[in-house]
């Protein structure tokens, strides 16, 4: 049985996909679900996330076996073999992660190289260019997990080429301003042509002993978040641009211009509109904790109790909401 696997991207950075998969992680561990955050993301973000700094020096630095998505594909990358196995890194019972890297942008290159090379059937150049997927299902295997939640970097590079056709399924976060939507409008287009040069070369594969991806990257709604509110509603400077992410999102991502454009509160493809939980974010970030789970003694008093209860709502909500789009079962979080 494969694990199920999200990736949540944006070409536009700066528009919290390390946090909402750092907390995301944590929602579906905590309600039963064996989930597994990978970070492809080459600044490695959400690594630092769940990991002090005198762990990331172990596997940066001092740890010669390198238990990092880039230890996993130096074989590849120096044409020495298929990939690594490398041991996903327990943080809870539920919860595990395939560390990042800074050294990952240096695979760009050799995927650049080998995406060409599949339409001519050469087997080496499938290896490569399918190692993410296989990678992640072969940790998802290790650690029992069901779900595979994926962070990337904003570009529209070979690396997150690579990276997407190892997904089921794509969550685009946003943030309501002029650049977000343009990256919506770079995104669709560029998915789409992604999907159909990967079934090309799926037809040129030299055999099916090679565990490859269907690279489905199917679109399943969108998340709007740090935004400004006033009374629960966000200020004028955002509203234009939140007004007209509905029928962007439908026409540039989904390739649909038939469907009337509705509004966000309307939009069935909107998952969620999150508040910006401003100083409960950085207590999170000293406490390496989830907000959700913050407690008094990491400094969650008085106004901040409220703000604590209202992220467990909000990501509980959003988390059955993702999951009943990607048919995992909903009932665990009754």
């Amino acid at each position: 049985m494969t694990a199920t696997v999200i990736a949540f991207f944006n070409n536009k950075g700066g528009v919290g996909k390390t946090s909402l998969v750092y907390h995301l992680a944590y929602m579906f561990s905590e309600s039963g679900i064996s989930t597994i955050a990978a970070d492809l993301d080459p600044q490695a973000n959400l690594t630092s996330m769940f990991l002090d700094e005198i762990r990331l020096e172990e596997l940066w630095v001092t740890d010669e076996s390198k238990n990092t998505i880039y230890g996993s594909v130096i074989p590849l990358k120096e044409r020495l073999g298929d990939f690594k196995h490398i041991q996903p890194i327990s943080i809870s019972e539920n919860l595990h992660i395939i560390a990042g890297d800074l050294s990952l942008t240096s695979f760009e290159d050799e995927l650049s190289e080998t995406w060409s090379d599949c339409l001519a059937g050469k087997n080496a150049a499938f290896r490569v260019t399918s190692a993410f997927s296989r990678i992640l299902q072969d940790a998802a295997s290790c650690s029992n997990a069901i779900l595979i939640l994926i962070d990337l970097g904003p570009n529209l590079g070979a690396l997150n080429r690579a990276a997407l056709l190892a997904t089921d399924f794509v969550v685009v976060p946003l943030t309501p301003d002029l650049f977000s939507l343009q990256g919506l409008r770079n995104l669709g287009p560029t998915l789409r042509t992604w999907r159909a040069d990967w079934k090309k070369r799926l037809a040129t594969r030299p055999s099916e002993d090679l565990d490859l991806p269907e690279g489905q990257m199917q679109p399943i709604g969108y998340i709007v978040q740090q935004h400004s509110t006033r009374f629960d509603r966000p200020v004028l400077a955002y509203e234009k641009w939140i007004k007209r992410i509905p029928k962007v999102y439908s026409t540039a991502v989904l390739d649909d211009t038939l469907s009337k454009p509705s509004s966000i509160d309307d939009d069935p493809n909107c998952l969620a509109l999150l508040r910006h939980y401003r100083s409960l974010m950085a207590m999170a970030h000293e406490s390496r904790k989830p907000i959700f789970d913050l407690q008094a003694a990491d400094g969650a008093l008085g106004g901040h109790i409220q703000g604590v209860q209202q992220a467990f709502k909000d990501f509980k909500i959003l988390s059955r909401k993702i999951a009943e789009r990607v048919n995992i079962d909903v009932t665990i979080f009754n």
